[in-house]
């Protein structure tokens, strides 16, 4: 297992142990993405807005609720979408939950799923994030110019 590095900025750090202590209502595999998880993955420098949760519909439903926060509808237009999506804004940072997520890849569709799963320990309980490699692959299916850059950024970890 790894351990989170101790010097992230203590609201993040905050935000993950909540995380990780209401983790107990999911009953089926999750994960930490996207700026919080290349951070918990080692690029210590980057700053983190809010902390990104890929998870089933069951599970993004109860965290959601767990965590006070509030399911939003998703009009589905743009460049994602998800089945269930909510934010949770009772966490010091917020906190971004997505069920059954897809990025549109030309004119298709296509979900987004990880396979790989790594445990991080924090001192709330633990989280998952995906590996430096399918991260990697994400930021590129993604396509932004700040995701390219975080794949970039990403591959100094490999």
């Amino acid at each position: 297992m790894v351990t989170y590095y101790d010097d992230l900025p203590e609201d993040l750090s905050a935000a993950l142990d909540i995380l990780a202590s209401a983790s107990g209502v999911m009953q089926d595999p999750w994960w930490v993405f996207g700026g919080a998880a290349m951070v918990l993955a080692g690029l210590t420098d980057w700053r983190v807005p809010d902390v990104d949760v890929l998870c089933s519909p069951r599970d993004a439903k109860a965290l959601i609720d767990a965590l006070y926060g509030e399911v939003t509808p998703d009009p589905g237009e743009g460049l994602f979408r998800s089945r269930v999506y909510g934010q949770i804004l009772t966490t010091p940072v917020p906190v971004e939950v997505m069920a059954e997520m897809e990025v549109r890849n030309g004119g298709d569709w296509q979900l987004v799923t990880f396979e790989s799963r790594i445990p991080v320990a924090v001192d709330g309980g633990r989280l998952y994030i995906p590996s430096v490699a399918e991260q990697i692959e994400t930021c590129k299916l993604f396509g932004r110019p700040k995701d390219l850059q975080r794949a970039e950024q990403l591959q100094r970890l490999l």
